[in-house]
């Protein structure tokens, strides 16, 4: 990035010094947004490495799959051309993973309903262009009415329109196209289970790098503009962390996937224990999300408000985003996260110090806001809940703690922080 700014300055530079003395504006801000625009495709090719990277596994699942169920209807069964079960296969494989058995019995149910529905229709009313309007009105109708999923409804209604359209001129298309597609849907999780499994554990980081990788960035980011005292990098901080459904879909997604395989596949059933432990990180993994965007909209408040920023405080944020980091990392390679809990501590600490120094209304905010984020990382490490919010409450130290009246109570220590590992 040092290097990106430097060399956007030296062509600023040679574009003002073009043309005698007077400044060139314009091939000021024209070099300035081609610059942007070269880094903004440098950004977005990586990012395309980046999602063919994650598909390429179902890519090829479906590749596979597509060719087994051809082979399986055509030269198995007889049918000269099975064309409905290598798109049953890739239809199946086509939905989000964690959802492919059940995706393969709603083909099934659509399926029966749409040549049920059709040949009703065709035999009372014959085929023509009002009669198909008529048969996908009545399967969408009447597979909502029976509560039927959104995957149902649209296999129901698209069978129901080949089997009126292709009815006059293939003889015995019902059967053909259920069997079609129970063995399109058979195959795709036989791949899926026996022939391809994807390693779920790799799945899962995958799917997870993203997601951590934006929660660390924008809290580092956070803690320098707070550090600065900026306020436009705090709040563009904000705004980049408030853009995160996607990765926080996209991991969730990736559990479901990864238990799937784990449940189907005897290949991965030494894992489960492991995807366990993954499945119950993503809950507190999200709440770390949403309790950091609270964090970091609440420093933005605080230096417009100009309250004072304790030094601790941008520590305690710079901390917190070593713990995710750190939880990525420690998770990635299969070892107990204990420094990611330590680190959480040492921010949890950082943020007594701040506290103690003297914060202000917003400033006392993200102080609770890091506590509660460094409690929902220790739950995501494999600890519970109590045990999470009584280390949090110990690392804090003493400023939390109400003095009574009756008796008073001995100066408050300063907090120790806990060792970095």
């Amino acid at each position: 990035m040092a290097v990106a700014r430097e060399l956007r300055s030296s062509l600023v530079r040679r574009v003002l010094r073009r043309g005698g003395g007077a400044p060139d504006i314009d091939g000021a801000r024209i070099a300035e947004a081609m610059e942007q625009l070269r880094h903004r495709s440098r950004a977005t090719l990586h990012d395309r490495l980046h999602r063919v990277r994650m598909a390429l596994g179902l890519a090829l699942q479906a590749g596979l799959a597509a060719g087994l169920s051809w082979l399986a209807a055509h030269e198995l069964l007889g049918n000269p051309q099975p064309v409905f079960a290598p798109i049953s296969a890739v239809g199946t494989l086509a939905v989000s993973v964690g959802q492919r058995f059940r995706r393969t019995i709603e083909l099934i149910i659509g399926v029966a309903i749409g040549v049920a529905l059709g040949d009703l229709l065709i035999y009372l009313l014959g085929t023509g262009a009002w009669q198909l309007g008529l048969v996908v009105t009545t399967a969408i109708v009447l597979t909502i009415f029976a509560g039927a999923s959104v995957a149902i409804v649209i296999q129901a209604a698209a069978t129901a329109v080949l089997i009126v359209t292709l009815s006059p001129t293939t003889q015995n298309l019902e059967i053909p196209r259920f069997v079609d597609a129970l063995i399109g849907g058979g195959i795709a999780l036989l791949v899926t289970a026996l022939l391809l499994p994807l390693n779920p554990l790799r799945v899962i980081n995958q799917a997870a790098r993203p997601a951590l990788d934006l929660l660390a960035a924008q809290l580092d980011m956070t803690a320098e503009g707070l550090r600065r005292r900026d306020r436009d990098g705090v709040q563009q901080a904000l705004e980049r962390l408030r853009n995160n459904k996607e990765e926080l879909a996209n991991f969730s997604e990736a559990i479901e996937g990864a238990k799937e395989t784990a449940t189907l596949s005897p290949a991965r059933w030494h894992r489960r224990d492991e995807l366990t432990h993954y499945a119950e990180a993503a809950d507190p993994i999200d709440r770390a999300m949403r309790n950091s965007g609270t964090l970091i909209r609440r420093a933005v408040t605080l230096i417009e408000d100009d309250e004072p920023i304790p030094e601790p405080m941008p520590d305690a944020v710079g901390h917190l985003a070593e713990s995710v980091r750190l939880l990525k990392h420690e998770f990635a390679v299969g070892e107990e996260p204990e420094k990611a809990r330590e680190r959480s501590l040492r921010a949890v600490s950082e943020a007594g110090r701040a506290y103690g120094e003297g914060v202000g209304f917003s400033g006392s905010v993200v102080i609770a806001q890091v506590r509660t984020t460094a409690s929902d990382l220790m739950v995501a490490s494999g600890i519970s809940q109590d045990e999470a919010n009584r280390w949090v409450r110990q690392a804090f130290g003493e400023q939390d703690r109400p003095s009574g009246p009756a008796e008073p109570e001995p100066a408050p220590k300063p907090p120790t922080a806990p060792p970095v590992g």
